[in-house]
């Protein structure tokens, strides 16, 4: 009766996530509601606890990088990405990547990513260098850079369920685990991925075209102004002063009980006072700032947080013992099954977020240490771009005139799908392996 109770439960929730998954955006949140009122009322499972600690991080994180955006700071941040990576052109296959992870970290999103595009395209056209080979690895090495941000949404349910007790794992815990593995992971890519596809003058496509075509103009990056370069700054030292409090417990105010006050709340706090300060200093209008395309996809990701991760916590919660019993000594025996999962969830929702909540959970209660779980985890957020489903990856197909870049007709024939798979691998081995030493 209880295994057969467990089966129905399970396939609501799966059918509620292919759902959401279908028809995406808020959708997914749509659905996650759905099915926590099935669980509740149809099956009369205990509620699980909503995600609000995560949610309220992720909040005060989009609303003070859509200030930012809408005064310039993303703008003029992708004028300095373009001068780096323009500084060493013919190593563009690795310098585009490692500048798109390093300014996606910062900034907590990978929309920094779009207006780089059409540079990235421009430089390597005119190094003769396939301009596939870049765009697929910037856009795939974003994915995995939202393990390695302090402001990012993933980070955000990462640290609500390890932070405390009985784990103790801080930011800093999974920092130093995961940024080394993601740049282990794109630097070993990169080699792969400068590979594939013919050289430019070998493609008897591309040289049809771009003779009927001619050369086209180098693309303007966005331009930089004072007020952007100021929001930007503001934004970056709120992100130092995050990870210095990460350091630094003893910097921290006390909570109720006397202990240093979590991340959690550090983090929306000094969001929020960042949000104050960008506004002050780079004056952006006020009123553009929910219309900015940071704030619209910061909101559909709260709004999908907020209905699947409640679905997986009731869930969870009403098996946790069953599936801590069944999945435990699997997983304990082969951790790769716990990537996989979480791999296979981003396929499928193309979101960190949510394979975060569904699936970090059960890594954990199965008895995996918190450091090799936060080093695969990283790793598995490749996972996104496995579909040509997301929107950077049709960007970038769309700024590469000269056609080297595909989305496929067959789901896995496009230009991410290899570099997804590779850098999930290298970064989940890289991850894997740091996680038990420094875990």
């Amino acid at each position: 009766m209880e295994v057969a109770r467990f089966v129905l439960e399970l396939i609501v929730v799966l059918a509620c996530i292919a759902m959401g998954t279908r028809a995406s955006g808020v959708s997914l949140g749509f659905w996650g509601g759905v099915g926590v009122a099935i669980l509740v009322f149809g099956f009369r499972e205990p509620a699980g606890s909503p995600p609000v600690d995560a949610l309220l991080i992720v909040l005060a994180v989009v609303v003070t990088s859509s200030a930012m955006q809408a005064a310039g700071g993303i703008d003029w941040m992708v004028t300095v990405a373009a001068k780096v990576i323009a500084k060493r052109p013919k190593q563009i296959t690795l310098v585009a990547p490692l500048v798109a992870f390093l300014f996606s970290v910062g900034a907590g999103t990978s929309n920094i990513l779009y207006p780089l595009l059409p540079v990235i395209t421009d430089l390597s056209y005119r190094n003769g260098i396939r301009p596939s080979r870049p765009l697929s690895l910037s856009v795939v090495s974003t994915g995995v850079a939202l393990a390695c941000s302090p402001v990012s949404a993933a980070m955000a349910v990462m640290l609500v369920l390890t932070e405390k007790p009985p784990y103790n794992f801080d930011l800093v815990d999974i920092l130093k685990i995961t940024i080394p593995a993601a740049i282990i992971g794109i630097v070993a890519a990169s080699f792969v991925v400068a590979r594939l596809g013919k050289n430019m003058q070998d493609d008897p496509e591309i040289q049809a075209k771009l003779a009927a075509g001619g050369i086209p103009e180098a693309s303007d990056t966005p331009q930089a102004t004072a007020a952007g370069r100021n929001a930007a700054i503001i934004f970056l030292l709120g992100v130092v002063a995050i990870v210095v409090f990460g350091l630094f417990k003893v910097l921290r105010p006390a909570d109720a009980a006397g202990a240093p006050m979590g991340m959690t709340q550090i983090i929306s706090i000094i969001m929020l006072v960042v949000g104050a300060l960008v506004v002050l200093v780079a004056k952006p209008k006020v009123s553009e700032i929910p219309a900015s395309s940071v704030f619209k996809a910061g909101m559909t990701s709260a709004i999908a947080l907020f209905g699947l991760a409640w679905l997986t916590s009731t869930f969870l919660g009403a098996h946790d013992k069953a599936i801590a019993n069944s999945v435990g000594g699997l997983v304990q025996a082969a951790p790769w099954i716990f990537a996989l999962g979480v791999f296979l969830v981003c396929v499928l929702t193309t979101s960190q977020s949510t394979a975060t909540q569904t699936i970090v959970p059960i890594g954990l209660a199965a008895g995996l240490a918190p450091g090799l779980v936060a080093g695969m985890w990283s790793g598995a957020f490749a996972g996104i771009y496995v579909l040509p489903t997301n929107g950077s990856q049709i960007a970038a197909a769309n700024f590469d005139y000269t056609g080297s870049t595909k989305l496929g007709s067959k789901l896995i024939d496009h230009s991410f799908f290899i570099p997804a798979v590779v850098l999930a691998l290298f970064t989940c081995l890289a991850g894997a392996l740091l996680g038990v030493v420094l875990g």
